[in-house]
């Protein structure tokens, strides 16, 4: 099980890069979006269903992490990156707003992929107390 549980960290910090990039990009992007044909990514279900994923995957993989370390580091990173995400979606004023948004969104994801990079670090020295890591 703890393979898996190094495998939904690492995926959600590529996840959360991957978003941080979209958010960041995407503001340059969106007059060329229409003459390459994806315009998709510029639809708000997609940036939606990132912000979805990245919390249902954060809070599982790091909940988890902090069940087997018990250091809260990671949520520390967590929660706030969330919090961005989240009202960088919901809140009318910062969507509508094109950098403030973009702005959110990359920070947001940022701290996102630092709490799974977190994570994965304290449960390595966790294992290497148990195992006698010779680092």
């Amino acid at each position: 099980m703890p393979q898996t549980h190094h495998l939904l960290d690492r995926l959600g910090a590529w996840g959360s890069l991957l978003c941080a990039i979209h958010c960041a990009l995407l503001p340059a992007l969106l007059a060329l979006l229409p003459s390459l044909g994806i315009a998709l990514l510029a639809d708000e279900r997609v940036e939606f269903g990132f912000v979805l994923f990245a919390t249902a995957l954060g809070l599982f993989s790091l909940v988890w992490g902090y069940r087997r370390h018990g250091q809260a580091r990671a949520l520390g990173l967590l929660l706030p990156g969330l919090g961005l995400l989240w009202m960088a979606v919901l809140y009318a004023p910062l969507h509508l707003s094109t950098w403030p948004h973009a702005l959110a969104m990359t920070a947001g994801g940022v701290l996102v992929g630092l709490a799974h990079l977190a994570n994965l670090r304290m449960q390595h020295l966790r294992s290497c107390r148990h195992h006698g890591c010779a680092h």
